[in-house]
C-alpha cells in the first residue's frame, strides 16, 4: 500500500529539515513553479532514471494535484523503495514557489 500525508505534513516535515522532496511533473511544469527543494524526476522518465535514487533513502514525491506522484509511488513501491505521495500537490501548496 502506498503511504501518503497532507500538504501540511509536509511542510512540517520541511521545516524540520532533511526531506527528500521529488518533483514528478514534466520538466517545463517544474521550471514554472515547485516546492523548494524539490527536485525534477519527471514520471515519464522515472524508468530510466532510476539509478538516481537510493533503495536506502526515503522520498517524498509531489506532482500538480496528487495523481501522478500516487502512480510514481505505486510504481516505486513495487521496486522496494520506500516512499510517500503528497496528497494535493503543488496546486494545495500554501508557500511561494521556487522558479
Amino acid at each position: 500500500m502506498t503511504k501518503n500525508i497532507s500538504i501540511t505534513a509536509l511542510e512540517n516535515l520541511l521545516a524540520a529539515g532533511g526531506v527528500n522532496l521529488v518533483d514528478v511533473r514534466e520538466s517545463d511544469e517544474f521550471a514554472a513553479g515547485h516546492v523548494p527543494g524539490a527536485v525534477n524526476v519527471p514520471l515519464s522518465e522515472l524508468e530510466n532514471r532510476l539509478a538516481e535514487l537510493d533503495k536506502e533513502t526515503s522520498y517524498h514525491l509531489i506532482c500538480q494535484m496528487g495523481g501522478r506522484s500516487l502512480r510514481a509511488a505505486a510504481f516505486l513501491d513495487g521496486m522496494g523503495y520506500d516512499v510517500t505521495s503528497i496528497n494535493g500537490g503543488t496546486e494545495a501548496w500554501t508557500g511561494e514557489l521556487e522558479k
